[in-house]
Formats: structure tokens, C-alpha cells, sequence
């Protein structure tokens, strides 16, 4: 990461890309058109702003390349930075967007003789299992957590797991699949991160795109 190269400003694939347009509209960002073409496969994008370049990344991946200096920006779902935790990413900006939920869920035929208060140990299916532990440990409930990165509601149903804990937003998944909330982990919106050795370093750039996501955000709050 050295001071004269673009800045780069990695985004989440996925349904928050179309929450997402509206606030880098309200920056002054905007992306070369291949970023709005479906057929494109390039995931590195130039923007109207001569300095600063758009990477188009997992969402879990977003945290991971802002920390380690890929990119010196980045949006990411609280989720993601509760789950890794990194103490190179500073979040200055709720962007207010992306509202959904971590949820702990479980077949509808267990709820009603099921008292979550009761739990001494529980096995999950998550791609969450720090949040998992951490959550249940201020309980002092064991989570024995199982690492899956999709599918989550197929777990009870193939015998994996009794429950399971994953993002929420509508609950229609949960619902098709015969699974009904019991317990809310964490509420999540999407937020703008920065790497702090960039914040530092380059200090007027970076601290100017904080500013201008800050204005969006208290205007649409």
C-alpha cells in the first residue's frame, strides 16, 4: 500500500449492491459501465473519480481485503466485521442499509415444547461460529458450532443439527423450509470500513471519502 497508487474501494457482491448504488450516487461515485453489465466477469472496475477504482468481492471477503491493505476501503456488513473481528479495520459510518438479522432457528415441530432460556448446550450449523460462541457463552451455553457457508436450512432436515444460526431478512428461506425463528443474535446494516494504516497514511483522502459517506448517511437517516 504505498501513497501515490488509486484508491481502491472494495464492495459485496449480491442484493446490497442495488441498496448501495443510491449512497455512491450521493458520494459521486460512478462506475465504468461494465459494473452494471450482467455478462461481464471482471470483477475490477475504474470510476468517474480519477483515483479510486472499485473491486467487486464476496461479501465475507470485503473485511478480509480492507484489512490486509488490498483495498483501503470497503462496505461490509457488521456481521462480517463481528465475525472476524479485525483490529485493522476502523467502521466509521452505519450506512443505515442492508437491514436483516442474525437469528438462531429451529424446526417448527420443536418450538412449542422448546424454552431457549433452558439450553445448556447447543449444536449449530453457521458460517457464524465466533459470533455463535460468543453469544451463547454470555449465557453460559456451549455451542458446538458446525462451519457451513450455504444451505444452512437444509442442516436440520438432513439430521446435521437441530438449529441452526444465519443471516435473516424476510425469513421466507426459513419459512420454505419448515424453520421458524426463536432467538435474534444481532441486528445488521451494512457499514463503511476503512484500513487504519490507510486512514493514517493517507489521511486527507481517505478521511475526505469518510466525510462524504457520513453527509449520506445522516441525510437518509
Amino acid at each position: 500500500m504505498t501513497a501515490n497508487e488509486p484508491l481502491v474501494l472494495a464492495l459485496p457482491k449480491g442484493r446490497i449492491l442495488d441498496e448501495l448504488r443510491p449512497v455512491l450516487d450521493g458520494v459521486g461515485i460512478v462506475p465504468e459501465p461494465a459494473f452494471d453489465d450482467p455478462s461481464s466477469r471482471l470483477l475490477k472496475f475504474d470510476t468517474n473519480v480519477p483515483n479510486l477504482s472499485i473491486i467487486r468481492v464476496r461479501s465475507f471477503d470485503v473485511a478480509t481485503f480492507v484489512a490486509f491493505g488490498a483495498a483501503h476501503l470497503g462496505i461490509a456488513g457488521n456481521d462480517v466485521l463481528m465475525e472476524f473481528d479485525y483490529p485493522e479495520i476502523y467502521a466509521p459510518v452505519d450506512l443505515n442499509i442492508g437491514y436483516c438479522r442474525i437469528a438462531v432457528a429451529e424446526p417448527a415441530e420443536l418450538v412449542a415444547g422448546d424454552d431457549p432460556s433452558r439450553w445448556s448446550h447447543i449444536r449449530v450449523a453457521t458460517k457464524y461460529p465466533n459470533i455463535t460462541r460468543k453469544h451463547f457463552a454470555r449465557r453460559g451455553v456451549q455451542a458446538e458450532c458446525i462451519k457451513l457457508n450455504g444451505a444452512m436450512e437444509l442442516a436440520p432436515g438432513m439430521g446435521l443439527c437441530r438449529r441452526i444460526v444465519d443471516l435473516v431478512s424476510s425469513g421466507r428461506t426459513l419459512k420454505e423450509n419448515g424453520l421458524v425463528e426463536v432467538e435474534t443474535v444481532a441486528e445488521v446494516t451494512s457499514r463503511l470500513i476503512v484500513n487504519r494504516a490507510a486512514l493514517k497514511t493517507r489521511s486527507e483522502e481517505v478521511g475526505g471519502w469518510v466525510s462524504r459517506f457520513q453527509e449520506v448517511a445522516q441525510r437518509a437517516a
